[in-house]
């Protein structure tokens, strides 16, 4: 996953690159849907079960960037990288570090404009 690309695009490259990771969800800073391959129920509970996880963590640990909840029947994966987000499920016993590499590199790989353009904007700031 090299570039930027879409939001949708991004998903499609993880998950052809990690078979492990099933369902997919990019979370906008303001708690919206930005992407997903799940359908929209599916992807309203991820959404809403990955804040949950996130809130119930920052409770016990504030400053959370990334955690995983296991079960027998798989995993769920919860990323944040600045004000985004991106939750995913996964098949049982997963490669944890893998997975939170691809979803960290996923979510940075939609992020990324918004960066640059925030750079742009600081070095047009220092000339002026």
């Amino acid at each position: 996953m090299l570039g930027v690309v879409d939001a949708a695009q991004a998903i499609a490259d993880l998950t052809e690159i990690s078979p492990q990771v099933q369902l997919v969800v990019v979370i906008a800073p303001d708690g919206s849907l930005v992407g997903s391959n799940a359908d929209a129920q599916t992807a309203q509970r991820l959404v809403s079960g990955a804040q949950q996880l996130l809130t119930a963590a920052e409770e016990l640990r504030p400053g959370v960037s990334q955690l995983e909840a296991a079960t027998v029947s798989g995993s769920v994966f919860v990323v944040r990288d600045g004000d985004r987000l991106i939750a995913a499920t996964t098949s049982p016993e997963p490669t944890v570090g893998l997975v939170f590499y691809d979803l960290k590199t996923c979510l940075r790989s939609i992020d990324q404009p918004k960066r640059r353009a925030t750079a742009k904007k600081k070095v047009d700031d220092a000339a002026a």
